[in-house]
This record gives structure tokens, sequence and C-alpha cells, in this order.
């Protein structure tokens, strides 16, 4: 039987942090003149979304409905209060997509072609990338983009069916106490979290790959997905601070401006001012995201590489001896 490779160790979530802020300090003008500045008006869009959707009087209420009308046709307990603030969830993340989608397709696949263009020539050419090199990273970054719209349906769709069918499944066997629903309904939050947050997180490296290896759609998606074979932990540990980040940042906006606004009844400058300031915290921590999945990226690439290295030197060996090729990749600096 063929024995398992030696374990390779994946580079710690702290260095890749760490070498992403120094990518960023070290690139700071190029980033703040030009990204931060394409990033701007998708941060504006997404606050602003924030704050005028919860007063929204057709699309907010209309997405909400047909949710709840989707979740009462599935025959989820209406007692249960689980699917109360999902249902609110997923509504308004559906009216913030359609709010920024115009942002979205234009400045935000520009600042992400312009970040992975510069990072990918940076070993190359301390020349920041031109436009026109930018520019033609914008198609399959959005063809990419589209995929992964779709994914992310898929998987909210595939959680939601779980749910079904398992609380379908509990209805049938007659556990339709209060506490058994409550338990069940925890356990199923764990497991839409679970399977919706890696869905995010193998989007996200997708793109970087559609950008890195000019590759888009699915065919992104799987590389993605090849990649954080074994690695799904760090990626977890890389985007949870930057998502709790930007969650912060939206709950500022909301105290410092929004409710200023909706107790005083008129916008002054010293808000818009505020409200600026808070949009750039938001732009820059959505830069340091992308350079942290570029990172990210790099770091996976260079382990599969080792990998590969691996098994090259392991076919040269005489008899298989697959831990004298261990050894022997290491002292060629091929394995960490």
């Amino acid at each position: 039987m063929e024995e398992e490779m030696p374990s390779v160790p994946m580079e710690r979530t702290s260095k890749i942090v760490r070498r992403s802020v120094h990518t960023y300090l070290k690139n700071y003008q190029y980033f703040t003149s030009t990204t931060s500045l394409l990033i701007f008006p998708v941060s504006i869009a997404v606050l602003i979304s924030q704050a005028i959707i919860p007063s929204s009087l057709f699309l907010l209420p209309t997405i909400y409905t047909r949710f709840q009308a989707i979740f009462y046709a599935a025959g989820f307990p209406e007692s249960l209060q689980f699917f109360s603030p999902l249902n609110l969830k997923l509504s308004q993340t559906i009216c913030s997509s359609i709010f920024t989608l115009p942002f979205t397709l234009s400045f935000l696949l520009l600042a992400k072609s312009s970040i992975i263009k510069a990072l990918h020539r940076q070993n190359t050419s301390s020349l920041p990338p031109s436009f026109s090199s930018i520019f033609s990273l914008c198609y399959p970054l959005l063809i990419t983009h589209l995929c992964n719209s779709f994914m992310i349906f898929a998987a909210n769709a595939s959680a939601l069916a779980l749910l079904f069918l398992a609380f379908n499944v509990i209805d049938a066997f007659g556990y339709t106490s209060t506490n058994y629903l409550l338990f069940f309904s925890a356990v199923g939050a764990v497991v839409y979290s679970v399977i919706l947050a890696n869905t995010i997180i193998t989007c996200n490296l997708a793109s970087i790959v559609s950008g890195m290896e000019n590759c888009s759609g699915y065919l992104a998606f799987l590389k993605a997905s090849i990649l954080m074979r074994g690695r799904h932990s760090t990626a977890l540990l890389l985007a949870l601070p930057f998502n709790l980040g930007l969650a912060a940042i939206e709950a500022l906006f909301q105290y410092r401006v929004v409710s200023l606004f909706l107790s005083s009844g008129e916008f002054t400058s010293l808000m818009a001012l505020e409200g600026l300031v808070i949009a750039s915290l938001y732009s820059i921590l959505i830069l340091l995201d992308t350079i942290t999945s570029c990172e990210f990226f790099n770091s996976c690439k260079s382990r599969m590489e080792m990998v590969d290295k691996y098994y090259y030197l392991v076919q040269l060996l005489p008899e298989e001896d697959e831990e004298g090729a261990f050894t022997c990749a290491k002292n060629l600096d091929y394995l960490p």
C-alpha cells in the first residue's frame, strides 16, 4: 500500500498577515493614490446601502415576504424564531448587493485588478502596472465574480435544503418540543455558517486565482478549491478579523452618522466629513483583505510546488525511498 507523504507545514496565519501589512506599507503611495480611490466609491455605496435599506418601503419588505412564504411552504416551524433573523439578513444582503452591483462590477473589479497586477509584478519590476494591463484583468475577474455569485447562491440553497430535510425528518419522528427545536436550530445555524463561510472564502480565493493565473469562471473556482484543500482553517482565520472589522465600521457608521441624522433631521457638513473618514477606513480594510488574499494564494501555490517537487524526487530515488526523498527535499530547501 502506498505510503502517505510526510506532512508539509502550512505557513502561519500571523506570518501571512505581517507580510501583507509589509506589502501595503512598502507600496503605500501606489495603493493610496490608485487603489483606495477606486475602492472608496464602493465603500460609500455599501455604507449608504446599509443605512437606506432598513427604511426601504418596497424592495426589502417584498424580498422578506417572499422568503417568509418560501420558509412556510417548506414546512419550517412557524413558532421557531431562528428563521426570522435569517430571513431578515438574507433580504438585507440581497438588497445591498443589488444597490452596490454597479459599483462592484466597475470600481471594485478595477481595484482588485490593480492590486493583483501590482503584486504579480513586484518580483519582476518596480514600476506600477499600466492601465491597459490592469484593464485586461477585468474581464476574467468579471466572469469569475458572476460565477462566484452563482456558487454563493447555490451554497445558500443547498444549506436551506439540508435544513428543510432535517426539520421534516425531526417532525416525522415526533421531536417537536421547543427544546428539541432550539437544539436542532443551533446545530443548523452552525452547519449553515460553515457551508457559507467555506464557500465565500473559496470564492474570494477564486478571484485572486483568476487574476494571478489568467483564468476565469468555474476553472478559477476549481483551482481555488484545490489550493484550499487542507487550508480552510487558515483561510477562515485570515478572513475573520477583516470581516469583523468591516462589520464594526458599518456599526460605527450607523451610530455616528445615520443615528445622528435620524435624531436631528438634518445632514451637516460635520456628519459628511465623519462619514468620509469612516468610508476611508472601510476602503483600507477592503484593500488589506485583498492583499492578504493574494499573499495567501502565494503561500498555497508555493506549498503545492513543494509537494510536486517532493513527488518528483520520489520518482528519481530507487525503491520508492519516500523518507529519503523527504530528507533530500529538506536539504535542497524544497520543503520547509
